[in-house]
């Protein structure tokens, strides 16, 4: 066993079910062109090939491990790669997804350039060319834009130190909305470079899918977002006193958004979650409406549907 840090970079990945998908993943990693990276993949109880492909890869790949555990959700099944992982630096792919050949090389070339504890590289969907270096409350106001880059763990590589006391929850579908901003907000300095080096694969199977379809929205996800952004809100104004009325605006925003997707696709199952997310912005109305980040169209919403 080697000891930590010895490897440069620890990738992980998690795998279920995904026979007719993951051979691109590993493939995709294979062919990097950064060479000193450990492929740690996760069997998390596959029922169908996909062990047995993450096998058959690291019989001809030293640089991979294969680890099989019983089926668990999905922020379980991450804990097992970390706790396993011997990195310096650490990062997280899906399998359904995949990475260029350059993916790891500008990430720790962007992170060791900036001396800074995490990097993020643009993907297919949000390319932007631009380059910043920011700090933890400035990358965390960035995160909650959503346009450059959001919660998903894939596109940043980050010190593995920054993940000594966190872990991923072991309950719960959406495990990045629960920890991203905690990782972030451990950073001293965040390095962001939008060129498009990994592609998310949007499928219905997606995991996410919802936000791309948002006729897949359902009470149980949208109670795990709703309860999942409240102690994000919480948290992070606790942290960065600051920024907290920017961090409470962001949170009423996806509760607009939520009312509004709900009423006009007529999720009828959503009502409970559409009503208590009414309550909360009519008791805060005129705080909201006055939020310098508020968008014109959230204050159309307003007044259409609350």
């Amino acid at each position: 066993m080697e000891n930590l840090g010895s490897i440069t970079v620890s990738v992980m990945m998690l795998t279920y079910n995904r026979e007719n998908m993951i051979r691109r993943a590993i493939r995709s990693i294979e062919q990097q062109t950064f060479r000193d990276f450990e492929f740690i993949i996760v069997d998390n109880g596959s029922t169908d090939q996909s062990g047995m492909i993450a096998d058959a890869a690291a019989v001809h790949d030293p640089r991979i491990r294969v680890i099989h555990r019983q089926r668990g959700n999905i922020g379980a099944g991450r804990n097992t790669a970390l706790d396993a992982a011997r990195g310096k630096y650490l990062t997280f792919i899906d399998d359904d997804d995949w990475a260029e050949p350059d993916f790891l090389d500008f990430l720790v070339h962007l992170l060791e350039e900036t001396q800074a504890d995490i990097a993020i590289c643009g993907a297919a969907d949000r390319i932007f060319d631009e380059k910043k270096v920011m700090s933890a409350e400035e990358s965390l106001i960035e995160l909650m834009w959503r346009k450059k880059y959001n919660v998903a763990f894939p596109t940043k590589l980050f010190r593995r130190e920054l993940m000594d006391h966190l872990r991923f929850p072991s309950d719960g579908k959406y495990d990045d909305i629960a920890l991203m901003y905690k990782l972030l907000a451990n950073a001293q300095k965040v390095a962001y470079h939008g060129l498009p080096k990994y592609t998310f694969y949007r499928h219905p199977g997606n995991h996410s899918a919802w936000t791309t379809d948002n006729r897949l929205l359902t009470p149980e996800i949208l109670e795990e977002y709703r309860c999942a952004y409240r102690t994000r809100t919480v948290w992070l104004s606790e942290r960065f006193p600051k920024s907290a009325k920017a961090f409470q605006y962001f949170e009423w925003s996806f509760m607009i958004s939520m009312i509004e997707k709900i009423t006009r696709l007529g999720l009828t199952d959503c009502e409970t979650q559409r009503a208590a997310m009414m309550r909360e912005l009519q008791a805060h109305r005129t705080e909201f409406l006055a939020c310098p980040e508020i968008l014109d169209f959230e204050r159309t919403w307003m007044k259409q549907y609350v």
